[in-house]
């Protein structure tokens, strides 16, 4: 996601389960993101044992491919066979991705642009109508340079974002990045299947929201497909051929129970519009039925950002209120949390200082937040009437465990409610009384003894 689509957008049911049940999990995993930890080989071992302590054991890398071609800045191409891994500079993304099949881990790599500009059209900058055919090549080195380290790749980061491609409408103001995008994925489809690559390809990684200069994610992906408003074939176009489609489910200060005006955005709290989206474009035969979401990434904005930023305890509230829309929507089979650290403030006014992301779990300078023992011991409390369903995951337990849930009335310390069981991958949900004032708090011991507590919780509704 980029700031500055954020800066745009500045200016949701549970069922409750019987007591003492655990949930049935329709396996959504989890991934992270954080590039500034995983590319700094003095951060890079500590963040991976981090993220390896929150139970995690997947991560998503944004590729861009102007980081790793030779003459990126050229108008003219260089004299090379784009095909051969040899003839690009893999040292920067190298690193992680040996970590992670060192450890076994699954690796989500998105190949996206900016681009080397002597690859665009006209070669005027480097995220303007870059070439397909350059691109199939690309990724053909790519596969045959990683093969099976890689377990998953995507096409793109943000296409609907003029930062990442343009242009995105016409000087009519009609979409044009949908069909550039198009081009764009099915190269890469032709450069994966030129190699003999099995791996399976994901598309869209869409950004949230529209705005005069981003396209909607929803008219985007109607574009891509041939469709009209009504999702209807609206020309020729075989269908796309994709494991899943990823969307980045940000919201704003209001978090998930943002509902954004616009029909085409796709929050978090309005995450049901992509499942019928897709629904929609399945019946018109453009894409597979039932096509699985990746909610590639996401993360809650907290202070200090001043425009977008929640207190951390809300932060921390509103990182498991949303965890717990996606594993109830059934189609979502993948949930990832955007930054370890918060990025490093920069020079100038408060503005400008943190116009980054705090969206992490721990502070620029590495303090943990709520929401560090918030993501590794989720839990959401939704109330309905006289009764609130609880609702959590012991995120590093290895198979059925059992945590506590204590409760804290007005005024009144804490103290312990009742147990409770967790299925196999960790969920769980129970169902107790409403009372006004009240806060939640989970705690579980690990099997080495080692007691974790999560943040206080309050009920939403």
């Amino acid at each position: 996601m980029h700031r500055r689509l954020l800066l745009f957008t500045v200016l949701a049911a549970a069922l409750l389960a019987p007591a003492g049940s655990a949930v049935a999990s329709h396996g959504q995993t989890t991934s992270f993101e954080a590039p500034r930890d995983f590319l700094d080989p003095a951060m890079r071992e500590t963040a991976f044992n981090d993220v390896a302590s929150f139970g995690v054991h997947s991560i998503r890398l944004v590729m861009y491919w102007r980081d790793v071609a030779p003459s990126t800045k050229s108008r003219v191409k260089p004299a090379f066979d784009a095909t051969d891994p040899s003839a690009y500079d893999w040292s920067r993304y190298q690193p992680v991705i040996d970590e992670a099949k060192a450890r076994g881990w699954s690796v989500l790599l998105t190949l996206s642009g900016p681009v080397p500009r002597w690859a665009t059209n006209g070669a005027r900058d480097q995220v303007t109508r870059p070439s397909p055919n350059e691109f199939r090549m690309f990724v053909m080195a790519v596969a045959k340079h990683f093969g099976d380290a890689v377990t998953t790749y995507s096409i793109w980061n943000e296409p609907n974002h003029p930062d990442f491609l343009r242009p995105q409408y016409s000087s009519r103001h009609k979409p044009v990045s949908p069909k550039l995008y198009r081009n764009l994925y099915f190269a890469a489809v032709r450069g994966f299947g030129a190699v003999g690559s099995k791996t399976p390809v994901l598309f869209g990684e869409t950004a949230p929201r529209g705005t005069g200069k981003a396209v909607a994610p929803l008219t985007f992906l109607r574009g891509v497909l041939c469709l009209n408003s009504h999702y209807r074939a609206a020309g020729r176009c075989k269908a796309l051929p994709a494991a899943g489609y990823a969307h980045h489910a940000y919201t704003t200060r209001k978090g998930p129970f943002y509902r954004p005006p616009g029909p085409n955005d796709v929050t978090i709290g309005v995450l049901s519009r992509l499942t019928r989206a897709l629904d929609r474009a399945a019946r018109a035969g453009r894409i597979a039925e039932r096509m699985p979401i990746w909610l590639t990434e996401f993360g809650i904005q907290s202070k200090p950002d001043p425009l977008m930023g929640v207190s951390l305890a809300r932060q921390a509230e509103y990182q498991a209120i949303s965890e717990r829309i996606a594993y109830n929507n059934p189609r979502v089979v993948a949930f990832s949390q955007y930054l370890l650290r918060d990025d490093r403030p920069r020079p100038g006014p408060r503005i400008a200082r943190y116009s980054g992301f705090e969206s992490g779990l721990l502070t620029s300078a590495g303090k943990p937040k709520p929401a560090m023992q918030s993501f590794r011991l989720p839990l959401a409390a939704k109330r309905s009437g006289s009764r609130v369903s609880l609702w959590g995951l012991v995120r590093p337990a290895a198979g059925p465990t059992t945590a506590v849930i204590f409760v804290a009335d007005r005024h009144k310390p804490f103290h312990k409610l009742r147990p409770v069981t967790t299925n196999a991958r960790g969920y769980w949900r129970v169902s107790t009384g409403y009372r006004s004032g009240r806060r939640f708090r989970v705690e579980w011991t690990a099997p080495d003894g080692t007691v974790f507590r999560g943040p206080p919780i309050r009920a939403y509704r």
